[in-house]
């Protein structure tokens, strides 16, 4: 018997894994794919492989006639053969560090026999602790033509970029996928159900973001119900309601995704699920004592994100080797769209501020006219800082530019922390820099 079985080899298995191979546990993982999960194979380290040589373009545009007088086009399939050669290794390199650490690899698809049992294959294995690692998988729509469509996962691995993309819906996925498209020389449209694309993100810096997206040429269809997908001779066609219809060469279906939760046998053990995953207490515990979730497939308000199954990872190394017995307290997490520019943000929105004053206040740092942004042409950032009016602590951030990523990395140590904005004032930083550029504001 095992001391913890890891279903699936995920950021929220193999980061939990590998530590408790070391202190001595008796530890498996069961994987039926590549060793890492998407974001390794097939989402966030392909995605920024892919997004780096759009952030240098865009910032060589804003340099026309300030240093550079032409603009350099993606090669795409060289990009695409470098992608590959950053991240083909990966999955690959994660189990070896699985294996150096004295895990068990066990190959196949896992399901729940008992609480205790899981049935790999022709083989069955016990373990008293089992971690649900199974993720997510993009989401399809049940329409007519719906073979017709791809997912993230394909457009991260297509070979030649189409001349016309269309994607389905407005979320991280959508809006990445067609900066980048957008970039590589692809007509780009996005056609979104609702009309508010990014809603989780402070509004007024989405629409600043949209209005650069579309002076970029891509193009937003809003308030449209996609029914079906047909082909008309070599191109595609999206049919909707009130006669909606666009042709299109390559179809991304990026309506959101959805957890593995079906294939696992949840019923033969009674664990309780939702549409937004598994659920689980404050030590990520399911309502079956010994079994265990983390990652993606945990229903939780909180990003659903690499950084956070590693928190969880870690958190239960701790909880496993009775280091500690306390819940899980998550930090102040970061999320960003991968966009150029970016959006990031952690903490309190200012949508929220906004909407709580006698508790809130907000400082508005704009980017126009700050000199050191000038320096590459970069005219449309802005930052939001909220702090908590009856401690004067910073509690949240949010910034729309190209820099977004740092700065709010950058802050999230103060949030954590509890900083107070007369220590923000105290701190000297590198001149010139973006910290200084922001905090010389506050």
């Amino acid at each position: 018997m095992y001391d913890v079985l890891f279903l699936g080899s995920g950021q929220g298995a193999w980061n939990a894994a590998v530590p408790l191979g070391k202190a001595g546990l008796k530890v498996a993982v069961v994987e039926e794919d590549r060793f890492g999960g998407v974001c390794t194979n097939r989402g966030c380290n392909a995605k920024i492989t892919l997004d780096k040589p759009v952030e240098l373009v865009h910032t060589i545009e804003q340099l026309q006639g300030r240093g550079f007088d032409t603009v350099p086009k993606i090669n795409w399939p060289d990009l695409m053969a470098h992608k590959h050669e950053v991240i083909d290794g990966l999955a690959a390199g994660i189990q070896q560090r699985l294996v150096a650490a004295g895990v068990e690899i066990i190959e196949g698809h896992g399901t729940f026999k008992d609480a205790r049992t899981i049935q790999v294959g022709e083989r069955t294995v016990t373990a008293k602790k089992i971690v649900i690692v199974s993720g997510q998988r993009p989401h399809q729509l049940k329409i007519p033509g719906q073979e017709l469509m791809h997912n993230s996962t394909d457009f991260l691995v297509i070979p030649e970029m189409p001349a016309h993309i269309t994607l389905i819906g407005a979320g991280y996925v959508a809006m990445e996928t067609a900066s980048i498209a957008n970039a590589a020389g692809a007509k780009v449209d996005i056609v979104l159900r609702g009309h508010q694309p990014l809603r989780e993100f402070y509004q007024p810096y989405v629409q600043r973001l949209i209005n650069n997206m579309r002076n970029r040429g891509i193009k937003f269809y809003y308030d449209e119900t996609i029914t079906a997908v047909v082909k008309k001779e070599s191109r595609l066609e999206l049919q909707g309601t009130a006669g909606f219809s666009l042709q299109s060469d390559y179809i991304v279906d990026a309506t959101g995704r959805v957890p593995n939760v079906e294939k696992l046998n949840l019923a033969a053990v009674g664990i309780n699920y939702s549409e937004n995953g598994i659920i689980v207490n404050d030590h990520l515990e399911t309502n079956v004592a010994g079994v265990y979730a983390t990652g993606d497939v945990v229903d939780k308000k909180l990003a659903k994100i690499t950084p956070t199954a590693i928190f969880e990872a870690q958190y239960l190394v701790a909880l496993f080797t009775q280091k500690t017995e306390a819940a899980i307290n998550y930090p102040p997490i970061a999320t960003t769209v991968f966009t150029s520019p970016r959006v990031a943000r952690a903490g309190i929105s200012p949508t929220t501020a906004k909407q709580q004053p006698e508790t809130y206040s907000i400082e508005v740092v704009d980017y126009e006219n700050d000199w050191f942004h000038q320096v590459q042409n970069e005219t449309d950032g802005s930052l939001t800082l909220v702090f908590d009016r009856k401690t004067d602590r910073l509690v949240g951030a949010t910034e729309y530019s190209n820099e977004a990523v740092d700065t709010i990395n950058g802050l999230l140590d103060y949030m954590e922390l509890g900083v107070t904005k007369a220590q923000l004032q105290r701190l000297i930083y590198i001149f010139p820099s973006t910290q200084h550029s922001y905090m010389r504001k506050i």
